[in-house]
């Protein structure tokens, strides 16, 4: 799936392609409800499908999700 800058998910707006690899596309984009910029990871169609993928894509959001430091970004899983 490929974004635009300009298209919205839900309260995002994405602004920006940041890079590409094996797990998919990752975006900066706008969080419009919290007045802040985020990264979007989207996963490729082909992955809604796969349970080892959708397992290490969810392995990977809780990590993140536990981590509490200033100078590391929040991930919020959705």
């Amino acid at each position: 799936m490929s974004l635009s800058p300009g298209t919205r998910l839900g309260a995002y707006e994405i602004l920006a392609a940041i890079g590409e690899g094996g797990m998919g596309q990752v975006f900066r984009a706008r969080d419009t409800k919290l007045d802040r910029d985020v990264a979007i990871k989207i996963l490729p169609e082909a992955f809604a499908h796969d349970a080892d993928r959708l397992a290490r894509f969810t392995r990977e959001a809780k990590t993140l999700a536990s981590l509490n430091h200033p100078h590391i970004a929040v991930s919020q899983w959705c």
